[in-house]
């Protein structure tokens, strides 16, 4: 049957009317929306990647080691030592200017302490010597070549059983950070001390004293 335009115009409204009115009723529920804070969003990347380990420590240059003699320290006995260590860095650093100026990660722990070498670029870890608490003889941060210097004493064992007292030394960015360094060293001596008395391998008739006369560390000031 044939329809004037105005009248298939008019059904044609009221069809598009229905259908609006039956979409407008089945609102499919929003999904949920769940906020983040920045830092604890992380992308993710199409192409599979390595992180990094860090390492919680301080940025230091390790000047080296040299043996020393003794079992007995007193106040200023890494003097000469670190004045050996500090000269032949910076000889090394004056004829190789590839030598990075942090070059290692110091990090102290109870009962062992961590020296990560780094690459050339200063980020991953290419080598790490482990230094037990018990066997640090002596610490200080207090060196008259520069304040930025923290120096241990280390009872090393060679494969024979025999021993011998290395003295190593890293440069810290600042002098505050060489003091916080001898500060944790104490720390990591006190805890470690307070182990092996509890478990034994310390006589009770040994005080912290002893310890302390043996693994010491001079006053901050």
């Amino acid at each position: 049957m044939w329809q004037p335009a105005s009248e298939r115009l008019q059904h044609l409204q009221t069809m598009l009317k229905t259908k609006l009115n039956v979409l407008t009723l089945r609102k499919d529920p929003l999904p949920t929306v769940i906020f983040h804070e920045p830092e604890a969003i992380e992308l993710c990347s199409t192409t599979p990647h390595t992180k990094n380990r860090t390492h919680t420590g301080y940025k230091v240059t390790y000047l080296g080691k040299v043996t020393i003699s003794g079992t007995h320290f007193l106040s200023g006995c890494t003097e000469s030592a670190v004045v050996g260590l500090w000269d032949t860095k910076r000889t090394s650093v004056a004829h190789d200017d590839s030598i990075t100026s942090s070059n290692a990660i110091l990090e102290i722990r109870p009962f062992q302490v961590r020296l990560h070498h780094l690459d050339d670029r200063g980020e991953a870890t290419v080598a790490m010597d482990t230094f037990q608490v018990a066997r640090i003889a002596y610490c200080t941060a207090d060196h008259n070549i520069s304040p930025n210097v923290f120096a241990w004493i280390y009872r090393q064992i060679n494969d024979d059983l025999t021993f011998q007292m290395d003295c190593h030394a890293v440069e810290c960015e600042s002098k505050l950070e060489a003091k916080k360094l001898a500060h944790s060293m104490m720390e990591a001596f006190k805890k470690t001390f307070h182990s092996m008395r509890s478990d034994g391998r310390i006589h009770k008739s040994g005080s912290s004293d002893e310890f302390s006369e043996e693994a010491s560390t001079p006053d901050d000031g």
